[in-house]
C-alpha cells in the first residue's frame, strides 16, 4: 500500500490533490462524495440509487486514519473512510 507523499485539501476550489511520486492527483469534492466508500452509500449504490451530489459540497475535514482517510463534508457526512488505494483509483 503506498501513501501519498502530500495532502492538500482545496476548500475554496472544491478539490483534494494528493501526490503519489512525482505526480499530482486532483479529485473534486463532488466526486468524492458521490463515490463515498461507507456501508450505507455503498448499498444505495448496489440497489441502483443515484445519489446526488451538490457541486458546492465540500470536504471540512479529514481524519488520518492510517491505511486513508475519513473525510466530513459540509453536508453533514461522516462515515466514509477512504483506504489510499481507492482514492488513487477515483483519479
Amino acid at each position: 500500500m503506498q501513501t501519498p507523499s502530500a495532502l492538500n485539501n482545496r476548500r475554496a476550489a472544491g478539490e483534494l490533490q494528493l501526490r503519489w511520486g512525482q505526480t499530482w492527483q486532483v479529485i473534486s469534492h463532488a466526486r468524492l462524495r458521490g463515490a463515498c466508500p461507507c456501508s450505507q452509500c455503498r448499498v444505495a449504490r448496489l440497489n441502483g440509487a443515484i445519489s446526488l451530489v451538490r457541486e458546492d459540497v465540500r470536504v471540512a475535514r479529514i481524519e488520518a486514519q492510517g491505511y486513508g482517510l475519513q473525510l466530513v463534508f459540509s453536508d453533514g457526512h461522516e462515515r466514509g473512510i477512504y483506504p489510499w488505494d481507492y482514492l488513487r483509483s477515483l483519479g
